[in-house]
């Protein structure tokens, strides 16, 4: 099996970044939610520790109280416009050697599962994981995350459950992950081969000291 991190290693950047840009744009987004999503990403940068579903929270008011199935179609259309073409080559290419080889390719996200789920229908993604958003009794998103966001040793977590469902707890292993930031050590340090794609300074001090590959996509 061969897991992929999102953000940075499949694409070109930050999709949650990227989508609170989209929103403000379309005035989806209150000022005072912006200047504290902007608070938050600034502690992130200087590394301090964080709430990771409180900002996503906060990014989700945009659709809070709206049906599953428009926000759904919203952020399938904000993949189309602004991700989809910032999927790295390389990346794909690494997924679809893996799919003809016969290994599961799984991609385990910190962002929105609805975007992972447009990603999938255009790249050789065979599974997913993502943070995904409580729906209420009546159908519509809320802005608080379901169980957890898909962040740091988390992915490690879900990734096991998910593979154990879907093989049995013996019927698989972690043979390559690929990550770009120093969140992704626990998915890395898990798998039989390791690859640091185009990484931060932090997880180029780790694959160094660890001996993974430094791949620059």
């Amino acid at each position: 099996m061969a897991a992929f991190d999102f953000d940075g290693t499949c694409i070109q950047g930050n999709s949650p970044v990227m989508l609170v840009r989209y929103l403000v744009r379309r005035r989806m987004l209150s000022p005072s939610v912006v200047a504290r999503i902007l608070s938050w990403a600034f502690a992130y940068k200087t590394r301090l520790p964080q709430n990771e579903a409180w900002v996503r929270g906060l990014v989700f008011r945009a659709f809070a109280g709206r049906p599953v199935a428009e926000v759904n179609g919203f952020l399938r259309d904000f993949y189309d416009q602004v991700i989809d073409r910032r999927f790295r080559a390389d990346a794909e290419a690494e997924m679809a050697a893996h799919e003809e080889a016969g290994h599961a390719v799984v991609c385990v996200s910190a962002t929105f599962e609805p975007i992972i789920a447009a990603a999938m229908e255009r790249r050789p993604i065979q599974y997913a994981i993502a943070t995904r958003m409580r729906v209420d009794f009546q159908g519509n998103y809320t802005d608080e995350v379901e169980g957890e966001p898909i962040e740091g040793p988390e992915k490690v977590v879900v990734l096991r459950r998910l593979c154990d469902e879907l093989f049995g707890a013996d019927g698989w292993g972690l043979a390559w992950a690929y990550g770009d930031h120093h969140s992704d050590r626990a998915m890395l340090a898990a798998a039989k081969s390791a690859y640091a794609v185009t990484p931060d300074r932090p997880l180029t001090r780790t694959a160094n000291a660890q001996g993974y590959d430094i791949l620059e996509w």
